[in-house]
């Protein structure tokens, strides 16, 4: 008798999944497990970037546009799919209208950013050090004239947010670091910053995120500089919940960039905490939810070695760096540079998938993923998750109630959905798109008849082998769903998600 009862439970488990499935309405599933790959894969908002500038003195010159070409060879042959874009503004430090001819360059550059299929970290500055020590005046602008100039530039950030991964705060100081300046410190001692600085500091910071959409975040230089703007505590507690997270509100808007990176024991000055390691709890809370990125900035053995580094930008979450600077910390790394190309950021990888395999038009689909994030962040912008039917005649895309942001570094994220199957009889491709939700970065022309074209560029490709589409940027969860013409009534979906034609 026990043994009989053994026996039903292993049959009892082996077909759960089909027993789970009727007991839904639908038919049976079929089980996947996938093989991921060591390779580096170009996806955006991550990874190496490319450092970039160009300048705008008194009689106009200065201005070097970006090459489209150079842009495509970084993302098709390098797997780096972002630039570093500084503006210097020398010549506006001290008017307050900005020139419809350098607005006009501004615009350029950025259709070339599109036209190469990358994205780009943006800052404003007025000024870099003719030599160094730096001398006074340092050249940048008081706080009424950055207001008026961001004004001005807010229609290029809309019109092209889509192609911005980020923006960093910029405008004040050197480089727009916000230290050496003439009017947010004493420009005798950059270290004296005033309660009316910090406020036109803070203005400076709300005026940027008013001149960008509520989706996109800025970077500030030092972890401090957000605690005291935006009124939070150093260490883990002032950092942002996942409760805050993604609502639109400063806090959860403002991220980090670090370019001392390694430098010395706070990084020359980013971190101001006493213990240092408040700061960096606090970063390190902050950063699951917004930006962390820069550049090293020298050699600083053991500290920028790659033990050291690899594990700092683990705990911080680092999306981004700079392959350019320093030369010596990145050459210090040597063959470890492959895995800081294949981590910084997220990187996600299917491990599973169970999906009904046969189902009656608009008949429910179940759907079954686990996903793991090897990288060492999450993504920082929105993406839609969608599922794409693949016919041989026609497509079909369903939008999922699903946010890779909330995708965290480190963890597997199990997806158990139900959504209804085309009405068209016939057998489809089971596809993921991690797509970018602006429109222009997806794919166009999608009524039927007409030919498909795809922008497979800003899609997100799995670390999977044989899934990627390259023409479309899906990816191919090799799994097919028969949509059965046996019973010609149409299934039951109820509100569950409802495919759309895409062609």
């Amino acid at each position: 008798m026990r043994r009989l009862v053994t026996i039903i439970a292993l049959v009892s488990l082996v077909f759960a999944p089909q027993a789970a499935a009727a007991a839904h309405g639908t038919g049976p599933v079929t089980t996947r497990d996938y093989a991921q790959t060591d390779a580096v894969i170009s996806n955006q908002e991550r990874g190496f970037y490319h450092h970039t500038e160009t300048h705008y003195r008194a009689d106009g010159s200065g201005y070097v546009p970006l090459n489209v070409a150079t842009l495509r060879n970084f993302r098709t042959q390098e797997n780096v799919t972002q630039i570093l874009r500084v503006f210097y503004l020398e010549k506006f430090a001290g008017q307050d209208t900005l020139d419809k001819a350098y607005l006009d360059l501004v615009r350029a550059d950025f259709r070339t950013i599109r036209a190469a299929g990358i994205k780009a970290i943006v800052r404003f500055a007025y000024a870099q050090p003719p030599g160094w020590p730096p001398t006074i005046p340092y050249g940048d602008a008081p706080l009424a004239r950055v207001q008026k100039h961001i004004a001005q530039l807010t229609p290029i950030l809309r019109e092209n947010a889509d192609v911005i991964a980020v923006v960093q705060s910029g405008f004040v100081g050197l480089w727009g670091e916000g230290y050496y300046t003439d009017y947010f410190a004493d420009p005798q001692d950059p270290s004296q910053v005033s309660d009316q600085n910090w406020a036109d500091r803070r203005a400076v910071i709300m005026a940027l995120l008013k001149a960008l959409p509520k989706d996109r975040m800025i970077q500030v230089r030092t972890p401090y500089m957000k605690q005291r703007m935006l009124g939070v505590p150093t260490g883990a507690e002032g950092g942002l919940t996942a409760e805050q997270a993604y609502n639109g509100s400063p806090l959860a808007r403002v991220g980090h960039h670090n370019d001392c990176f390694l430098a010395s024991p706070d990084d020359f000055g980013t971190y101001l905490s006493d213990p240092i390691e408040l700061d960096k709890e606090f970063v390190a809370q902050d950063t699951k939810y917004v930006p962390e990125g820069g550049e090293t900035c020298g050699v600083n053995s053991p500290r920028s070695d790659w033990p050291s580094a690899s594990e700092e930008m683990a705990r911080l979450h680092f999306s981004f760096l700079n392959t350019d600077y320093h030369p010596d910390v990145l050459a210090s790394w040597g063959d470890n540079i492959t895995i800081a190309q294949q981590r910084l950021g997220y990187r996600f990888a299917l491990e599973q998938s169970t999906v009904t395999s046969t189902t009656r038009p608009r008949g429910t689909v179940d759907v079954g993923l686990r996903i793991r994030n090897d990288g060492w962040a999450a993504p920082y912008n929105p993406r839609q998750v969608q599922l794409i039917f693949q016919g041989d005649k026609h497509s079909y895309r369903v939008n999922l109630p699903a946010d890779p942001r909330r995708w965290p570094a480190g963890t597997t994220t199990t997806l158990d959905k139900q959504v209804c199957a085309p009405a068209v009889p016939g057998k489809y491709r089971l596809l993921l798109n991690l797509a970018d939700p602006a429109p222009r970065l997806q794919s166009q022309d999608r009524l039927p008849g007409s030919t498909q074209t795809y922008n497979s560029a800003y899609a997100i490709q799995l670390a999977n082998t044989g899934t990627w589409q390259a023409a479309t940027g899906y990816n191919d969860l090799n799994q097919t769903v028969t949509v059965t013409a046996q019973h010609h009534a149409a299934g039951a979906c109820g509100q569950l998600p409802k495919p759309e034609l895409i062609h």
